[in-house]
């Protein structure tokens, strides 16, 4: 292991090389960072970097996702990557059970960090994660985790709003986030249904989302958990399809939560991959005693807002469409009115993670804050073992 590189850490000199690049992981999540990286650069002011190598598993299929998606070559050995000293970042896009190892032995080697949600599988692992990045930004290493639904200008607005009083003391939130990709009881197995390389179903793979939407709208901490879990179908055909036979599924369908935050504030948590006839609709629904905020991620470019200061007889539910120069991020994109998409949310993210990396501040949400919901999402799973037991989460796992 090259523990001795010092990455390009800014960008103060012109003679300053670029930063290099290695994205590990091809597939959904692969593409959708490779998208951004290839195009964060013609929108927004960023230091430099060049798009090095893309590792897979698979020579032949990672090659041709590198020349598909702009980078300069592949590989399918990350530990060799990671000990290269043309390589500044590393993103990692592979799945879950991978991120720990790979994490740790980045940052150890130097090299600045992008890691996909959830951060680990495990809230051990997530804590090694924790505890390296931790030792790595003493030395001026920097590490995120991959929230991206932060990067929806809706959502930063909503934000806003909130820290500046429009709602007044936030009472409730209501999140659901519902999917229907495997409603159907014949839809074949594939590592997201296992949980030794899944860690979770619908609870890590969208729950994180929607309780990091939570904390991360209110400022808060959760202080005290419910939860339920429940697999409707726990058995599917194998990868080969019905002639392989039938696998056990080991992880939820879908998941239930009540979470009492420190504010006072009760967030109720639903999460279903089974929703028939919802692609990708994460709700968010915000109730304080001055106002009210909606939000559906099928419509991102929207922002429902009551504002109950206003007399009575005006008051109603005001569509904010949110591409206004003015918003979160949209000054780098198109004239008013002219949407934007759910891969632009990565392009922000990637943005904010080069402008900390350059000015040598801690990106968020950091390892902390990815470790905080691992917690919460563990709590869950310790509530639905315990027929929905209430499950106290400790001040300092709140300010982890």
């Amino acid at each position: 292991m090259n523990t001795a590189h010092t990455p390009a850490l800014s960008q103060d000199s012109s003679t300053a090389r670029p930063l290099g690049v290695a994205a590990i992981g091809y597939a959904f999540m692969g593409k959708a960072h490779s998208n951004a990286w290839r195009n964060v650069a013609s929108f927004f002011d960023v230091p430099a970097f060049e798009q090095k190598v893309l590792v897979g598993r698979d020579a032949t299929q990672v090659a041709e996702a590198a020349a598909k998606y702009g980078w300069a070559e592949s590989a399918t050995d990350w530990r060799e990557v990671i000990e290269r000293d043309d390589i500044d970042i590393i993103d990692i896009c592979a799945p879950g059970w991978m991120h720990a190892e790979i994490a740790i032995a980045a940052l150890e080697a130097g090299k600045h960090v992008l890691v996909e949600k959830p951060l680990a599988n495990t809230l051990a692992e997530a804590e090694l994660m924790t505890a390296a990045a931790a030792e790595a930004r003493t030395r001026g290493v920097q590490s995120m985790i991959g929230f991206n639904y932060r990067r929806v200008p809706a959502l930063a607005l909503a934000r806003e709003l909130i820290v500046e009083g429009r709602l007044g003391t936030v009472r409730h939130v209501r999140a659901a986030y519902l999917q229907d990709w495997l409603s159907d009881a014949e839809s074949p197995m594939t590592w997201r249904l296992r949980k030794e390389t899944a860690g979770s179903g619908a609870l890590g793979d969208i729950a994180s989302h929607a309780i990091d939407q939570v904390l991360f709208l209110l400022g808060d901490a959760v202080t005290e958990v419910t939860g339920r879990l429940h697999t409707f179908v726990d058995r599917r055909p194998g990868a080969g399809g019905p002639a392989s036979g039938l696998e056990d599924v080991t992880v939820d369908d879908a998941a239930w939560a009540t979470l009492t935050l420190a504010s006072g504030a009760i967030a109720s948590v639903e999460v279903s991959r089974v929703a028939t006839g919802q692609k990708n609709s994460l709700k968010l629904e915000i109730y304080g005693d001055k106002g009210t905020i909606l939000f559906d991620l099928e419509n991102l470019n929207e922002l429902g807002f009551l504002d109950a200061t206003a007399p009575v007889r005006e008051q109603g539910f005001r569509r904010i469409l949110v591409n206004e120069p003015e918003h979160p991020y949209l000054e780098a994109w198109w004239p008013q009115g002219h949407i934007i998409g759910w891969e632009h949310t990565f392009t922000h993210q990637i943005r904010d993670f080069l402008l900390a990396v350059r000015d040598g501040t801690q990106p968020s949400p950091s390892f902390e804050e990815g470790l905080n919901v691992q917690h919460i999402l563990a709590a869950v799973e310790e509530s639905a073992a315990a027929k929905s037991s209430l499950i106290q989460l400790s001040s300092t796992t709140e300010g982890a």
